[in-house]
């Protein structure tokens, strides 16, 4: 990008190309975000302004953002922010950044939830609070427990906890279920680290190299975390409670095994995400 008069069109232009060069997988949905960014511009009004020229201190504020997504750097961690459920939460390399697929788990979580009046309900692992925030915000009547083993995680869930404004989220700071001795809970919901260690030098470098090790990291088999939620959420649910654990894509019949082989555990399902694949394990606490 040189020091040329520059619109806005030619730097989408130029960074899009810029960005396919790279090998990025969605290089104009990139680039359009990271200039909206550094301009403090909606996407929708780059195009209502294509032809505006830029200044000095716009065109450097967009090159900083640039270099930082071309060393793949996620596009949330640059703008800070990222949409979840219905929700605009604040997020950054303290937390991993939210996915599609974990609105699942909130999905479940809500029709299992259908007819039980104010519920009890643990999010474990809660990250950014995207899976905590979105259920507290849809039950207004649930107490929503949320629990993080990183200090730093739970201060970024803490900052989205004041933004949206819910007043029936709990933060606690601890290992699994450690921190919640409550017995009788209705529901338990997890996206734990569930990724093989042996698997992590394979990820996207936007993962590997950015995201908490400590979010990603599921020990040899990717299961060590959730064995232990396994039996603990077994000792706290009452019964008729549900489970719901977010996992990889092929780890459905692992799921499937460890909790039909345990007498704890009936009603057990392996729920697809829209892409087909395993995503989330659910199962109720036997009476």
């Amino acid at each position: 990008m040189t020091d040329e008069t520059w619109t806005l069109r030619r730097v989408l232009t130029w960074t899009t190309g810029f960005f396919e060069g790279k090998g990025l997988p969605q290089p104009r949905l990139d680039a359009e975000l990271i200039i909206g960014d550094a301009l403090g511009m909606a996407r929708l009004d780059l195009y209502l302004q294509i032809d505006k020229p830029l200044l000095p201190e716009e065109l450097a504020a967009i090159r900083a953002r640039v270099k930082r997504r071309a060393a793949h750097e996620p596009v949330a961690y640059i703008v800070g922010s990222r949409g979840f459920w219905s929700l605009d939460l604040q997020v950054d390399a303290r937390v991993l950044v939210p996915r599609p697929e974990t609105e699942l788990l909130v999905e479940r979580a809500l029709a299992r939830l259908e007819g039980v009046d104010a519920p009890t309900v643990v999010d474990v692992g809660t990250g950014s609070g995207c899976v905590a925030l979105a259920l507290a915000e849809a039950r207004p009547d649930a107490t929503v427990i949320a629990v993080d083993l990183s200090p730093d995680a739970l201060a970024v869930a803490e900052a989205n906890r004041a933004a949206v404004g819910v007043s029936n989220l709990e933060l606690r700071h601890g290992d699994v279920l450690a921190p919640v001795p409550e017995r009788g809970l209705d529901l338990v919901v997890s996206n734990p680290p569930y990724i093989p260690t042996g698997d992590l030098a394979g990820l996207m470098p936007d993962v590997r190299r950015y995201e908490p090790r400590m979010a990603l990291d599921g020990g040899p088999d990717g299961l060590v975390i959730i064995r232990r939620l396994i039996a603990q959420a077994a000792e706290r649910l009452r019964p008729g409670g549900g489970l719901l654990i977010e996992i990889g894509y092929d780890q459905g019949e692992a799921l499937r095994g460890l909790l039909t082989g345990d007498p704890h555990w009936t009603a057990v399902a392996i729920h697809p995400d829209l892409a087909g694949q395993d995503r989330v394990a659910e199962a109720e606490a036997a009476g």
